[in-house]
Parts: structure tokens; sequence; C-alpha cells
């Protein structure tokens, strides 16, 4: 089929050039009077316009270094930060690492543990009212196997698959199916946790890809890969161990954590694995998880925003050899409880340690309280209220935030019995300043790395622990710039 030729269209005539519009006499007179008698002005003015000339060509966006882009990443190792202990394999659990890629530089962000039959598991987990597509899996799978049959657990770093609806819940399942499928057990048997940012996706395929090559590298002595991989904002890896005795027999409790920011009470973004290999039903160790999480990992807070991901998972394997306990009140678990708690407490108190930009390490302690409840809300109102984290990032010993911070809790106090100490050294006492006040004194303390501070509100005997951490510019920057 031919093609018409297209008509065209008579040339059209040159446009005649612009014609510049002439000066005003106002201005001709006003540049005149400028030229002649203010020539440091005109000279001022073409400064001026050189200047912002090159200015304007300095704040043309470059594309960063590679050295640039590794000092990012490469994030300083906080000065409050604990090595990773000594942490021998536990019975009946094998790990591994992978990178599945959900970070651009290289990294490991995926960690396989694996668990033998007649494993219990307990959990707690956040209470925020948008959880996430992994803590609706591992809640509801929980609840129907009632913690027992447990065979893997699957944690990525760098999504945190939040806010992702109905296609982050399939996610969530074809993880869980492509891990039953290489281990032989159920879906429901393998509990997943993820962190990172809100409102992403999680591209399921990057971890499935990578089960096969995690498999081959699965051991029981992994503990210090396992805390690298499951960082974010993290500046160091973060483990605790004990051991304890049930009935004459030596049994192990190990776990790991990962958390930096985003960490507050209910729970304090966070991620534990804590493993035994004690031999204890599933329904008493959720009542130890239950009491236990209350004074240690609901007893932190870095900046008061509370985690769309929070998950605490203890598992049990009963590879130890002592006997099954399936009360949590046994008296054969004494030793055991107190361990487990001191586990608990220790990878809580590295969260405010890693806390992001932290530079103090804060306990405050609640005494003289109407009851243990009241006594916590009143000391996590001091430790989350940014004038009292900021003066102890100031090195400021500036009780009178503190004062201030307990009155707005809106919990009985009686103002002329309210004490406020700084380590051993009384700020006020019994609603006064001190007589024994020395600034010299508290200027000397405040510049410790590791802080106390006590109030005594007078009414009641109850009393409540917090760990916090002070706010300082470097929190600013990691959170402006932590999607960039």
């Amino acid at each position: 089929m031919s093609r018409k030729p297209r008509a065209t269209s008579p040339k059209a005539p040159a446009a005649k050039a612009p014609v510049k519009p002439a000066s005003k006499p106002v201005e001709v007179v006003g540049q005149a009077l400028e030229r002649t008698f203010d020539p440091l002005t005109s000279a001022l003015k073409r400064a001026g316009l050189r200047r912002a000339d090159k200015t304007s060509r300095s704040l043309e966006p470059t594309k960063p270094s590679a050295a640039a882009k590794a000092d990012k990443d490469a994030m300083l190792v906080s000065p409050l930060a604990v090595p990773l202990p000594a942490m021998p394999p536990i019975r009946g659990v094998t790990m591994a690492t992978g990178r599945a890629g959900f970070y651009k530089h290289e990294r490991d962000d995926l960690l396989v543990m694996t668990f033998p039959e007649g494993a219990s598991c307990a959990g707690v987990f956040t209470r925020h009212g948008v959880g996430s597509a992994p803590v609706d899996w591992c809640k509801r799978h929980l609840e129907a196997t009632k913690g027992e049959g447990v065979k893997a657990l699957v944690v990525n770093a760098g999504c945190a698959n939040a806010f992702t609806g109905r296609p982050g819940a399939d996610a969530v399942r074809r993880v869980a199916s492509a891990v039953g499928k290489r281990f032989d057990c159920r879906q429901r048997d393998v509990m997943v946790a993820s962190t990172g940012v809100i409102g992403v996706l999680l591209d399921d395929a990057r971890i499935t890809a990578r089960l096969g090559e995690v498999e081959t590298r699965l051991t029981a002595d992994g503990w210090g890969g396992a805390a690298r991989a499951i960082m974010t904002t993290d500046t160091f890896p973060k483990g605790a161990y004990a051991e304890a005795v049930i009935d004459g027999v030596t049994v192990r409790i190990g776990g790991i954590c990962k958390g930096s920011g985003m960490i507050a009470p209910d729970m304090a973004t966070m991620l534990a694995f804590v493993v035994t290999d004690a031999a204890i039903s599933p329904a008493a160790l959720q009542n130890l998880c239950n009491l236990y999480t209350r004074n240690t990992f609901n007893a932190v807070t870095v900046d008061g925003d509370r985690s769309t991901n929070d998950t605490l998972l203890l598992f049990a394997t009963g590879q130890s050899g002592a006997a099954r306990v399936t009360r949590a009140g046994d008296r054969r678990l004494a030793d055991f409880r107190d361990k487990l708690e001191t586990v608990l407490l220790d990878l809580a108190q590295m969260l405010v340690r890693d806390g992001e930009g932290a530079n103090k390490f804060i306990k405050v302690t609640v005494t003289g309280a109407q009851s243990a409840a009241s006594a916590r809300k009143i000391a996590r109102t001091v430790c989350e209220s940014p004038l009292v984290k900021t003066a102890f990032a100031g090195e400021d010993a500036n009780w009178g935030r503190i004062v201030m911070a307990v009155g707005r809790a809106d919990e009985p106090v009686d103002r002329d019995k309210m004490s406020v100490k700084f380590g051993d050294l009384w700020a006020a006492k019994d609603g006064l300043v001190s007589e024994t006040y020395s600034e010299d004194a508290m200027s000397a303390y405040m510049k410790k790395p590791e802080l106390e501070v006590t109030v005594d509100v007078g009414v009641g005997v109850a009393k409540a622990a917090m760990w916090t951490c002070d706010l300082t510019k470097r929190y600013v920057e990691i959170n402006g710039d932590y999607r960039s």
C-alpha cells in the first residue's frame, strides 16, 4: 500500500530578531548615578554575582565516591559496646548465614537455624498496632501448635515486610513452605522474622534461592556470624551465654539479639533468639518467657518508639540429658530461671549500649512508689524525656528536668518527700536542693560513660528500674539518612 506524499506548507518568512525595549528614563538616570557617584556599589554587586555563581556550581549533585559509600556503611562502633562473649555450641541447634542481597553492599543478611524433633518454642511479640507479616505468622502458628515441634527459624535483615498487606503474608508463607520442604517439616513448624525498612514488600525469592547454599554450611558453632547477619543499624553484634544446673545436670543457655533504634518497652526494632538445651515443656517455656521479658526487654528504651517487628523467640532443644520439666515454678528450675533472666537482661542492655548515637548508658531507678506499675511508668517517663536525654548528652546534671519528667508521669508522688540522686551524690532531698549539693562533683560524675539516677517519690515502697541512653546529634544524622 503506497503512502500519499505529505503536504508541505509554504516556507515561512524568517522571524525578525526581537527588539530590546528601551530603558525607562528613570532607570537610565539611576544607572548613570550609580556609575558616577557609587562605583563601590557596582563592584560589590559584580563580586556578589560571581560568588553566587561559584556557589551554585559547587552545589551541583555529584556521584558519591566508593570510599564515601564505604564510610557510610561501616558506622563507628558505639563507645559503650561490649565484646561478643565466647558462645559454645548448644546441643540440638545448628545455624548458618548467607547473603540474600537485601543490602547493596557485601554482607550476610540471612540466618537459618534448625532444631531437633521434640523441641519447644515460646515467643513474646510487639504490641504495635501495625504488626508485621512475620509477627502475624509466628503468633498464629505458635498458638496452633502450642509451641511443640518447631524445626526451623529463618531471619532476614534489610526488609521488615511490615505494612505490606496480603502480598507480605504470602511472601512469608512461601518462605516457610520452601524451608519446610528442604528440612522435611510442615510450614507451620517454621518460625520467620524480618527487620529493616517498613513498607517494603519482602522479595522472598532472594531467600529461597539461597536455602540450598545455606544448608551446606549449617554448623553448631556459628553464634558470631548469626549475631552479625541480623544487624541493621547496630554497630556491634550482641550475644549472651550462661550455664545453669537442673537436677544435677549442666544445661546451656545462649542467645543473640539486634536493635539500636526504634527501641521502647512493649517490646523494645528488636529481634532476639535464645536457645537452651534444657528439656522444658512449651507451656512452661512460655510462662518463663512472659515473666522475664517484663524486667529485661520491656525495661529498656532508646527513643520511645516501638517497632512493628519486635520478636523474642525462646527455644528448648531438650538435648542436655536433664529431666524434662513441665512447670515454670518447678524448684528444679531455680538456677535456670536466674540464668535465663541474666541472659535476657544482658541482651536487653546491649540494645541501649548500641542506642543510635549513644555516648551514655543510664540506669534510672524509681523507689517509694505506690505500685510496681507506677514505678515503671515514672521511670519510663524520665528515660524517654528528650530534655532529660539531651541533658545527659551535654553532661549536665540538670535534675530539674528529672523532677519535671516525674511530675508529668501522672502517677502518685509526694513533692515534699521527693529526692533525686546521681550515683552517690544527692541533688535534692525531701523536696529541696540537697545541703550537700556540689556542682563540681556533679559535673565530674556526669562525664562518666555509665550513669545511675535514683528518684524516690515518697508515697510507698514499690520500685522499678529502667535503662536508657542519651540523645545526641548523631541520632538525628543516623535516622535522617536511614534510607539514603
